[in-house]
């Protein structure tokens, strides 16, 4: 699969050397990839050799990811497990298991499909992503790494080392959904991950994204305002109805705007409705 290396730094040097070389370390996606796109695509990069871009660690009060960790590894580590239940679910979502022994998060992320399971995840584990090239590293917000349709924040040369998620606060529940034409192995048609918390019977947090609904998985900012400091029974419908009101989903094979729009208001109606006080 390309020529292999096997350090980070030797990985940023070959992609500053030659732009059209793609860095790849599962491939699961090029595996499916049509005749036009492999013969418009440049030489492989393969990086699952990469020592620094595996694993799962705990550091202090975040889960420092390795790009290259796989998604059966993140559907089965106790941390992810215990702290991370939303990300745990997609993984165990991510194709069959034959996918998921392979597909890497990095991979899933730089990828950039609207219709990535874990980037719904991502952004509302508020994670963050250190990208390394020549210069260094540097760290950004997940909320400002997709920029447009397959379009992503790293600069030519750059690649994405690890992902950190900060340890939720007590209290937080967290959900993950996704809706396809099977129930499994099936690219999404709607996907929706939440984390919210409950006090004293009233929402005191609440974050929800989605997938397959636009050009980037997005927050759905105003569902959130529309619930916030609401009973989750009285929440839930304010929150439905501002989520469709501030998507335009998309239209393609897989399904119609309008289902999209339907089913996202009804996925976030349920979820915020059973948050619950878990003083």
């Amino acid at each position: 699969m390309g020529d292999r290396v096997s350090s980070l730094a030797e990985a940023c040097r070959r992609l500053a050397e030659d732009s059209t070389i793609r860095p790849v370390a599962g491939g699961t996606d090029l595996m499916v990839a049509g005749a036009v796109e492999r013969a418009q695509r440049g030489a492989l990069l393969d990086l699952s050799g990469v020592e620094a871009l595996h694993g799962i660690e705990r550091v202090e009060e975040e889960l420092v990811v390795g790009a290259a960790t796989t998604f059966s590894q993140l559907r089965q580590d106790p941390e992810v497990q215990e702290h991370f239940p939303a990300l745990a679910a997609a993984a165990a979502e991510v194709g069959g298991w034959q996918i998921q022994n392979r597909a890497t998060l990095g991979g899933n992320v730089a990828n950039a499909s609207p219709a990535g399971d874990s980037l719904p995840v991502l952004l509302v584990l508020q994670a963050k992503i250190d990208c390394c090239g020549l210069q260094g590293e540097r760290t950004l917000a997940y909320n400002d790494f997709h920029t447009g349709y397959r379009k992503t924040a790293l600069q030519p040369g750059e690649l994405i080392a690890r992902f950190r998620l900060p340890i939720p606060a007590p209290g937080v529940q967290q959900g993950f959904r996704k809706v396809g034409t099977r129930e499994a192995q099936a690219i999404s048609k709607v996907v929706l991950a939440m984390a919210g918390r409950v006090e004293a019977g009233r929402i005191v947090e609440l974050r929800l994204a989605a997938g397959s609904v636009a050009a980037t998985p997005i927050r759905l900012r105003a569902a959130e305002a529309a619930a916030m400091g609401k009973v989750p029974s009285e929440g839930a419908p304010l929150a439905a109805a501002a989520a469709r009101q501030e998507t335009e989903p998309i239209a393609d094979v897989r399904s119609s705007a309008e289902y999209r729009s339907v089913v996202l208001g009804r996925l976030v109606q349920r979820w915020v409705a059973s948050l619950a006080d878990e003083r």
